[in-house]
This record gives structure tokens, sequence and C-alpha cells, in this order.
């Protein structure tokens, strides 16, 4: 299994061509999840026939870390490297997109502290964090988490590490990717992104 996901993952990464409860309790206004006290049916077997709901509910055994009133930590069950971890929400969400941006927010709040004791207890020097959000990106379990993966010198985990990356270059392809981009995010956003920096370079880009 763990050569499995170690495969996908690389393929996907392969180009081609205890701290204070204080730091780590939830932000303010966000709820706890559905998935504590059960729920109803979502997408692709829904809550129900979801792993990490039940794990979060306590039927599924787990190695827990870490929990707060909107997520837990876990060991991977089936870890790349030694302390493989996972932050999941206990609202259960199929998609890093369909995850309350509160939530989101609360997940990635507790990556400085969890993966610093993650470190130290496994005696490693770095961290890869990763979302595998999609069926392309290799995500098998359809409820949002992020991946904590401990990295030692010379561990040799990912074969992409070994590849020369190619430079970007301001092509019309690439500065009509950057504006289609730019497009969506300010029609997306609730933040403004007309800077008077913005408005130039898409001018710039329009010319």
């Amino acid at each position: 299994m763990a050569q499995r996901r170690l495969a996908v993952l690389s393929s996907h990464l392969t180009q081609t061509g205890p701290a204070p409860p204080s730091a780590l309790g939830p932000p303010p206004g966000v709820s706890t999840s559905r998935c504590s006290g059960g729920g109803g049916e979502t997408e692709r077997g829904g809550e129900k026939g979801c792993v990490f709901c039940r794990i979060i509910r306590g039927e599924s055994p787990a190695f827990k870390l870490y929990e707060d009133d909107v997520c837990i930590c876990i060991l991977d069950s089936s870890p790349l490297s030694v302390g493989h971890s996972l932050i999941i929400p206990k609202l259960h969400a199929p998609s890093l997109e369909s995850t309350p941006p509160p939530v989101v927010a609360a997940m990635c709040s507790k990556i400085p502290i969890l993966s610093s004791c993650i470190m130290k207890a496994t005696q490693s020097d770095s961290f890869n964090l990763l979302v595998n959000n999609g069926l392309a990106a290799g995500q098998v379990i359809f409820h949002t988490h992020l991946h904590i993966i401990p990295r030692k010198t010379g561990d040799k985990l990912w074969r992409s590490e070994s590849l020369r990356r190619q430079p970007i270059e301001a092509n019309p392809k690439i500065i009509d990717l950057v504006n289609s981009i730019q497009d969506l995010v300010c029609s997306l956003s609730n933040d403004s992104c007309l800077s008077d920096a913005w408005i130039a370079a898409k001018t710039r880009n329009h010319k």
C-alpha cells in the first residue's frame, strides 16, 4: 500500500520534458463538525462510509496525536516515512475547495506546532506538506486532509528532486494563463484585486 501511494505521489511530482493549549486551540467562529455526532450523506459514500469520519466518531482505531473541536491529527496508516501524519477536519468535506475557509484556516494554524513536534520526535530536519486534491492528484480518501511527511537529508523519497527544473518563460501561453487565473480569482474573491499594479499589469499583458 505504501509503495503504491509513493508511486502515485511521485508520478504527480515528477516533471516531464508539546505546545500551550491556547496555541493549538481552534479560532473563534469555527464550529464543531457533524462527524462527531453522525451526519447525513454526502458524495463518494458520504460520512457513513468515510474512514476518517469513523475515526473521528471513535468507531475505528487510529494513532491520535492531537485533537481539538475542529480537527484531529493522526499517524498515517500507510506512511511514506516514519512520522507521516494527517491533519483531518472533523467536518466532512470531500475536497479542499468544498471545505469552509475557516476550517482550512484552523487546520493550517496547527501546522507550525505539529510539524515541529513531529520533526523533533522523528529526528527529521524537514517535512513535506501535501494535499492530494482529486482523483488525478492521487486522492484516495475523499475527506479533506493535509499530509505532514517528515524528511531527512538524502532520503530520496521523491524522484522529482533529482530532476532539473526548467525556468518559466514569459510567452503568450503563460501570459494568457496568468490573465485567466487573475480574472477567475477576482471574480470569486471578496478581496479587491484591482490594485494599481494589477491594473497596470493587465494593461501591459493585453497590449
